[in-house]
């Protein structure tokens, strides 16, 4: 039987990882300590989803190890000798980071690198899939010429049409403390790839979200949104107009393209993972498709102040995944997407 660990494994695409190869009949380690509450609070609780994953798949294992235990990481790969490693375990907000400076970058960047130390020594034959994130750019995608438009910004040249490519720099910009932890992480895959020929690819996400996400107003764009609306809540516009774009990815298709990833594995490869134009939406749109599916008025509240290190336009552009991988593509659409996070907060809003 085939291994694979999965690190964040309650949380939104690591609970997807876990789902998809316990149903293909592998031995599925799920790596959490449920940071994510540290993190964010009850509201970003993530013990329902372990919990469900437990009672539901018996060729699912959970580990209660943080990924900032050095000894413990490499004990636990040398025991398991995994065929495969999916890192998902993150510290994944702009405005905690710069409250939590040191538990960002021990999350983000040691835990990282402890992983892949552990899988040099212990499982050098691993394939190494690590969820970076689009914040390696920074803020340079806002100095590219944009439009505004009536309920949107949109990029002004069409070379950006399709997006931002994988050759766009990561330097000279801000990008939060988050944004340099992740940048530290995404540059330690490549290297343990090109260094000591570790199969490994990061996949810079752009706004990657599910029915399995906690979201809460620091991290999970749609899935609070979504939440917000359900529940009458008032939901915070932070700048921009409202106007910013945000590709969006249905965690089961980024799950999809790992297993191609793993099938037919590559060494220190980056993609940028998102839903590409076609799944692009703003907030303002945002707005009018969750109140198309629920029927209630969206409550908001729009703050003059931007997020530092905030996009005001990004789209991933996929030509590069679907060169490597003609196989995979995008499945889910934003209405489909938005239908299943709403259903899903319904669902656990009366199991509460």
């Amino acid at each position: 039987m085939r291994k694979i660990i999965v690190t964040g494994s309650s949380g939104l695409i690591g609970s997807e990882v876990v789902e998809h190869y316990c149903q293909n009949g592998w031995k599925v380690y799920g790596v959490d300590n449920n940071m994510r509450a540290d993190f964010f609070g009850p509201n970003g609780d993530t013990r329902w989803n372990q919990r469900k994953l437990l009672s539901k798949y018996n060729n699912f294992e959970h580990r209660e190890l943080d990924i900032r235990d050095r000894n413990g990481v490499l004990q636990t790969i040398k025991e398991i000798r995994p065929d495969a490693i999916v890192h998902t375990a993150a510290q994944p907000s702009h405005d905690l980071a710069a409250s939590r400076p040191f538990d960002d970058f021990d999350v983000n960047a040691v835990g990282t690198l402890n992983l892949l130390e552990a899988t040099r020594l212990g499982a050098p034959e691993a394939i190494f899939v690590h969820m970076s994130t689009n914040k390696v750019y920074g803020d340079a995608p806002n100095n590219l010429n944009l439009v505004e438009k009536e309920t949107r910004w949109d990029f002004a040249d069409s070379e950006y049409y399709n997006g931002i490519k994988e050759t766009f720099t990561i330097d000279q910009s801000k990008h939060s403390l988050f944004g340099a932890s992740k940048v530290a992480a995404d540059v330690f895959v490549q290297e343990y790839g090109r260094y000591f020929n570790i199969p490994t690819c990061c996949l810079r996400g752009g706004c990657l979200t599910g029915p399995n996400h906690s979201g809460v107003e620091l991290h999970g764009f749609l899935s609070y949104l979504i939440k917000c609306n359900l529940e009458g809540r008032k939901y915070n516009i932070f700048g921009y107009k409202g106007k910013q774009v945000r590709d969006n990815i249905h965690s089961y298709d980024v799950v999809r393209f790992m297993e191609e990833f793993i099938e037919n594995p590559r060494v220190a490869e980056v993609y940028n993972i998102g839903g590409g134009r076609d799944n692009s939406i703003s907030i303002l749109e945002a707005f009018s498709l969750i109140e198309s599916i629920s029927g209630k008025k969206m409550i908001y509240e729009y703050v003059d102040k931007n997020r530092q290190g905030d996009h005001m336009c990004y789209i991933s552009d996929l030509s590069k995944m679907k060169s490597h991988y003609p196989n995979w593509d995008i499945t889910k659409d934003l209405k489909t997407t938005f239908t299943e996070i709403y259903q899903s907060w319904v669902e656990r809003t009366q199991l509460v």
